[in-house]
C-alpha cells in the first residue's frame, strides 16, 4: 500500500483496514508456510498416521466399543522434544509397571491435507482426530493422539499453519490393525487376545499363519497365529464369536479343513499367567461356588464347558 502526504500537512489515519491487512498479506502468509513447511522436512521425522475407523459405538454413553486400524498413511513431522520422551515415565504400582511416555508432534497442514486428508475418511474432516494413532519408526512406538493444539504458534501473520498433537504411548485393547506394515500389524498378533482351538483327527492340509478361518456352523471368522499339525492344535486371534464344537473350521486361503474338539476363550495364549489370570481364576472358584444353582446375576463358564 502506498501512502503520500503532499503538501506536507497534519494527518489522522481514520480507516486502518487496508493497513492491518497489509500486514498478513496472503503472500506473506504463504511465505510464512513453506518456511515450516521446509523446516519440518528438514528437521522432522517420517511417522504413519493412522486413521481411526468405528466399528461399533455406543451413542447414548459416548463411548467406542470397538474399532480398526486399516491404513498407514507416510508423513514428515516434528517432534516437539527432542530430548527424550515427557509424561511421567515409567510408574511402579501395586498393579505393576505402568509406562507414561508422551510425545508432542507438529505437522504442516497443507502437508496433513495432502498426504493424509485427501487420502482417508477422517471422523472428523480437515484435521487430526484424537484417538487417531502415530506410529514412530524410529523407536517403534505407537502413540495415541490425545489432543490437537490449532493455535499455537497464536495466529502469525493472522493464520494457523500447523496442527500440534500431544500423545501417549497407546495401550493395545484388541483393536484390529490391517494397516499393510508388518511391524504395525504385528503388534495384533503379539498382543491380541489369542486362543488355542484343538481339533479332531481326520482333517486336511495345513493352516497357514495370517490367513483368515472360519466355521462352518457358526460362520465364526479369526486370524492365524500359528499352526500346530502334530498336536492339532491352532492358535487364532481377532475372532468375530465363538465357534461351535464340533464344526468344520476351514482356512480361506490354504483350504484347509479341520473339525474342531474343544477349546476355551478365558485361555489367552498371549500373556503369561501371572498377567492374564482369567484361566486361574475361573479354575479356582469351583471349589468356593457351587455353580449347580441357578445364579441371579447372569451365567458363568467353567473351564470343562467347551462353549466358553
Amino acid at each position: 500500500m502506498a501512502f503520500t502526504n503532499s503538501p506536507a500537512s497534519d494527518f489522522v489515519f481514520r480507516d486502518h483496514t487496508n493497513l492491518l491487512k497489509a500486514n498478513g498479506s496472503t503472500q506473506e502468509q504463504t511465505f510464512i508456510e513453506n518456511l515450516i513447511v521446509e523446516s519440518i522436512e528438514i528437521y522432522g521425522q517420517d511417522i504413519f498416521y493412522l486413521p481411526r475407523t468405528y466399528v461399533n459405538r455406543d451413542t447414548i454413553l459416548g463411548e467406542v466399543e470397538n474399532s480398526r486400524f486399516t491404513q498407514a498413511l507416510a508423513i514428515r513431522a516434528y517432534v516437539n522434544n527432542v530430548e527424550g520422551w515427557e509424561g511421567q515415565g515409567e510408574l511402579l504400582s501395586k498393579f505393576g509397571v505402568r509406562i507414561e511416555d508422551k510425545t508432542t508432534f507438529v505437522f504442516s497442514r497443507e502437508k496433513f491435507t495432502s498426504a493424509v486428508d485427501d487420502n482417508a475418511v477422517l471422523n472428523v474432516e480437515g484435521r487430526p482426530n484424537e484417538g487417531d494413532l502415530i506410529w514412530f519408526p524410529s523407536t517403534k512406538h505407537l502413540f495415541e493422539i490425545q489432543f490437537v493444539e490449532a493455535e499455537r504458534p497464536f495466529y502469525q501473520l493472522g493464520k494457523g499453519y500447523v496442527w500440534e498433537c500431544q500423545c501417549e504411548l497407546f495401550q493395545y485393547a484388541d483393536e484390529a490393525l490391517d494397516t499393510g506394515v508388518a511391524e504395525i500389524d504385528g503388534i495384533e498378533a503379539a498382543f491380541a487376545n489369542a486362543i488355542t482351538v484343538n481339533f479332531a483327527a481326520g482333517g486336511s492340509g495345513d493352516f497357514t499363519v495370517g490367513e483368515v478361518v472360519a466355521g462352518g456352523t457358526s460362520n465364526v471368522t479369526a486370524e492365524v497365529k500359528a499352526w500346530n499339525s502334530t498336536d492339532r492344535q491352532l492358535q487364532v486371534f481377532n475372532r468375530s464369536g465363538i465357534f461351535t464344537i464340533p464344526e468344520t473350521v476351514t482356512g480361506q486361503t490354504s483350504g484347509a479343513a479341520w473339525t474342531s474338539a474343544s477349546y476355551n476363550t478365558l485361555n489367552n495364549v498371549n500373556t503369561a499367567d501371572s498377567v492374564d489370570q482369567n484361566f486361574g481364576f475361573e479354575t479356582a472358584d469351583d471349589d468356593i461356588i457351587d455353580f449347580t444353582e441357578g445364579n441371579p446375576f447372569g451365567s458363568v463358564g467353567s473351564t470343562t464347558d467347551t462353549t466358553i
